[in-house]
């Protein structure tokens, strides 16, 4: 893998972890490395879409206690 593809994915990574500093040093870095602002743009709609699906996909573990809660009181 390139450099600038590592720098990329480092990026999206960032984004996952919500880690501001790494967000600042990853994007300079893969722009050093060629990568573009569509590429990058790219890689952070990734991220948000992954962070997304992690957040639905654990809103079950809400519903389900809420369930049980409800069920519990009658």
């Amino acid at each position: 893998m390139s450099r600038k593809h590592k720098q990329i994915v480092a990026v999206a990574v960032a984004h996952v972890t919500q880690c501001p500093y790494c967000i600042r040093g990853h994007t300079e870095a893969a722009s050093r490395a060629g990568a573009t602002y569509e590429e990058l743009m790219e890689a952070i709609w990734v991220a948000a879409e992954m962070r997304a699906g992690a957040a639905f996909a654990h809103s079950l573990i809400a519903l389900e206690g809420l369930h049980e809660e409800q069920t519990d009181d009658t």
